[in-house]
């Protein structure tokens, strides 16, 4: 195992950075150099990061660990206190020790002071993990004979009234011989503790575990997260982004540009998605851990790249969003016309809805996406059955899928409707002010037409009736047409006239009988044309 990387974990936190910050070490639109030759055909895959000198770092390591008190990083570093710390034989370089530094508002580090005289011991100090209240610790630590092999788990809670002063000091139960368990991870509900652990039954050396947070804060039983996220290699550092959707971890395995890679994954109630690598903006042929986030689009990671201080380096890592859209047509699967004035409900993989909008009046849809994610799409709309459809945004660059959906018509229904025998179907577009029938609404006639050829000795009155905007007798006039209109067609598809009886009532009868008073839907509702059965 590499020296200091069994140490160190992280927590996703809240605060804030500029990318104004000094000392650049990787630019976003360049893939890293380091012996190119040997990366494999990783980009940034969406995930384009600008890393930047998080400014505590010194020529031993440094790897953030937790945030306290809000705006207050815990740092696990080596450097050796005063210049007279002991040398630990195992790795080289200081024993472990917590330190604190202060988050200024944008995100560059004080220098760091020694955190808790009660955690810091004369042994070597691993990562540790605080409850979501803060009133409770999980740490790791290693005796000084042992530093580098194997951490043991223990946990104390916060003195009432104090603001570092740790108290009933327990090591936990699921600690086993000859075991290491490193970089615990609380989730932000403080019910489930995650860490990385070479149990017996691991996959491979290290994988990363999870256990229930019992309501004492012991813990449950371990759970191997799988081979989703786990591999023949060593997994560790195990954090989620803020909304709880997305599991960050630090791999040996996978799709790896070398050394610890930095890998994302999807969380829904399936699971763990297949684990994609953050891309080489990021990752490099040398080691990244300990990613986690500060906000929605920035974080933290460690690396021990060449071109930093020494060791492992804390940096700012800045992703820039990808921009992607779905595009596409709402049709009718039959006729293949665009159909307007149709709800589509993106939905991600847990069925949250994402966001909704109607298609245009070209029958049109547009959604924001992001990369990699499972989405569903959902349709609804008069005259045609509810649909579903499943995406993939399965791309990691700035581009514009399209997706046309096809949708299949109802049947129409006979039924009696205000004591009369109708043929109950969606509503009858019309232009505005015009009475051509709209594209999208033969569809509808065609109901008419099918059931008037199945049943031939069938009459009809095709009643137009419209809202109370405007002066009756023009109203009046204006369902007259649309109902001629309406007849028009039906006769154009091979129906008799004889067995049409067109007539329009203008706004003498309401559906919604609101007078002066009618809302957007009342107007709707009374612009209609009804399919009375005569004989």
């Amino acid at each position: 195992m590499k020296p200091l990387i069994a140490f160190f974990t992280c927590l996703v936190f809240v605060c804030g950075f500029s990318q104004g910050t000094s000392s650049i070490h990787t630019n976003i639109n360049t893939p890293l150099n380091y012996h190119e030759q040997t990366i494999s055909n990783i980009g940034a895959n969406g995930f384009s990061f600008e890393l930047l000198d998080a400014g505590v770092n010194t020529k031993y390591s440094e790897v953030g660990t937790d945030i306290f008190r809000k705006n207050k990083l815990i740092i696990v570093s080596s450097k050796k206190v005063g210049g007279i710390g002991k040398i630990d034989p195992n790795t080289g370089e200081g024993y472990q020790e917590l330190f604190i530094a202060d988050i200024s508002a944008n995100g560059l580090l004080s220098r760091s002071l020694l955190f808790s005289r009660i955690l810091n011991t004369n042994d070597s100090e691993g990562s540790l993990a605080f409850s979501p209240d803060q009133q409770m610790v999980y740490y790791t630590r290693s005796d000084k004979t042992n530093s580098s092999l194997e951490y043991k788990l223990y946990r104390a809670s916060l003195q009432e009234n104090t603001s570092a002063v740790w108290i009933n000091h327990v090591l936990e139960n699921i600690n086993k011989p000859n075991v290491s368990i490193e970089t615990p991870f609380v989730n932000k509900t403080g019910d489930k503790l995650y860490f990385a652990a070479n149990f017996p039954d691991a996959i491979g050396g290290f994988d990363i575990y999870v256990s229930t947070i019992n309501s004492d804060g012991s813990l449950g039983e371990p759970k191997n997260l799988g081979n989703k996220i786990n591999t023949a290699q060593d997994e560790k550092y195990p954090a989620f982004s803020i909304d709880g959707k997305h599991f960050f971890f630090s791999s040996k395995g996978h799709n790896n540009m070398g050394g610890y890679d930095v890998f994302r994954s999807r969380v829904s109630h399936l699971g763990f998605s297949e684990a994609i690598n953050l891309g080489n903006t990021i990752n490099s042929t040398n080691n990244e851990i300990g990613y986690f986030l500060a906000g929605r689009n920035k974080g933290y990671v460690s690396s021990d790249r060449p071109e930093g201080k020494g060791s492992y380096d804390i940096y700012t890592a800045v992703n820039e969003d990808i921009a992607q859209e779905l595009v596409g047509n709402i049709i009718d699967t039959e006729t293949k016309i665009k159909l307007p004035n149709t709800l589509v409900i993106l939905q991600d993989i847990d069925g949250e809805e994402i966001a909704r909008t109607m298609s245009n009046e070209n029958g049109s849809y547009r959604f924001d996406v992001a990369p990699y994610e499972n989405y569903t799409l959902k349709t609804q709309k008069d005259g045609f059955k509810d649909a579903s459809f499943d995406f993939y945004s399965n791309l990691g660059k700035d581009i514009t899928y399209e997706k046309d959906l096809e949708l299949v018509i109802t049947e129409p229904v006979i039924a009696e409707v205000n004591n009369e025998l109708q043929i109950v179907l969606e509503n009858i577009y019309f232009d505005f002010n015009k009475w051509n029938v709209k594209e999208e609404s033969t569809i509808s006639l065609n109901k008419i037409v099918k059931v008037l050829k199945e049943n031939p000795n069938m009459v009809l009155a095709i009643n137009a009736h419209t809202d109370n905007k405007g002066r009756a007798p023009y109203n009046l006039g204006l369902s007259d047409k649309r109902a001629a209109s309406a007849v028009q067609y039906i006769i154009n598809q091979g129906i008799s006239k004889d067995r049409l009886q067109p007539k329009g009532f203008g706004e003498s009868k309401p559906l919604v009988d609101c007078k002066n008073n009618c809302s957007e839907e009342d107007l709707q509702a009374n612009r209609r044309v009804e399919f009375v059965i005569l004989d």
